[in-house]
Parts: C-alpha cells; sequence; structure tokens
C-alpha cells in the first residue's frame, strides 16, 4: 500500500471501531423489575447475610437477620427510585437511600446504591424470586 492510502484508511478504520464500541448499551428493563419478590446476597464482616425483600410500586418490605423493615419506594424514573425507612430505629436509618438499577438480565439486575447527600456506593445483584 502507498503511504497515502494507509494515511487514508489508518483514520477511517480507528473512528469505525470507536463508534462501535460506543454503542454497546447494557441491557435495562428496568420495568420488569419494579415489583415481585428478591434475595439480596452481601458480604457483611466477612459472613454472607442474605436479605429478601418484596417491592410494590410504593413500598418495600425487607427480611434480613429476623427482623422485617418497611420503607416507602419514590421511583425517580424506570430505572431508579428512592427508599425511605417508615420506621426508623436511629437517626441513621432516617437518611434515604438511592438505588440505580444499572442493568437487568433474564431474572437479575444489578444496582447500585448509597445514602442519599453522599458519595460513597456499593453494588450488588439482586434476583427475582417470583
Amino acid at each position: 500500500m502507498n503511504s497515502t492510502i494507509k494515511t487514508l484508511l489508518f483514520p477511517a478504520l480507528a473512528s469505525l471501531a470507536l463508534l462501535s464500541s460506543g454503542c454497546y448499551q447494557p441491557t435495562r428493563e428496568c420495568a420488569d423489575f419494579r415489583t415481585g419478590t428478591f434475595r439480596f446476597t452481601a458480604t457483611i464482616d466477612g459472613e454472607e447475610q442474605t436479605t429478601v425483600f418484596t417491592r410494590t410500586e410504593d413500598l418495600e418490605v425487607s427480611e434480613f437477620a429476623g427482623s422485617i423493615d418497611s420503607a416507602s419506594v419514590r421511583w425517580i424514573n424506570d430505572c431508579e427510585y428512592i427508599l425511605s425507612n417508615l420506621n426508623p430505629a436511629n437517626r441513621n436509618e432516617e437518611k434515604p437511600i438511592h438505588v440505580k438499577i444499572l442493568t437487568t438480565g433474564d431474572n437479575t439486575y444489578t444496582f447500585e446504591y448509597k445514602l442519599v447527600g453522599t458519595a460513597r456506593t456499593s453494588r450488588g445483584t439482586a434476583i427475582k424470586t417470583d
């Protein structure tokens, strides 16, 4: 190949590669996970702990370590919502939690969550059981 063709071909191929890699979007069928019963397992102090929760359009009831909690659910959009504890036991439980669904699968979704007003986020995966 002569140098003129190489000079023209390389930028075109590089642009095509960038465009095709930038088009990938993870699956986000969030509406499928607005309501239902879910299971979420996290490692806390080196021990696996499982939370089971049932969510309706405006209420989430969770069972964790023998305790049952309830929170109001306020949807911001199809993939984000705010949980506000209905019966906070202390000042820290009064802070609402922002949840953002990042990706969805057949019966799972990966989400990111944080206390409203803080920068520190955590991630998890919930499994829809019904």
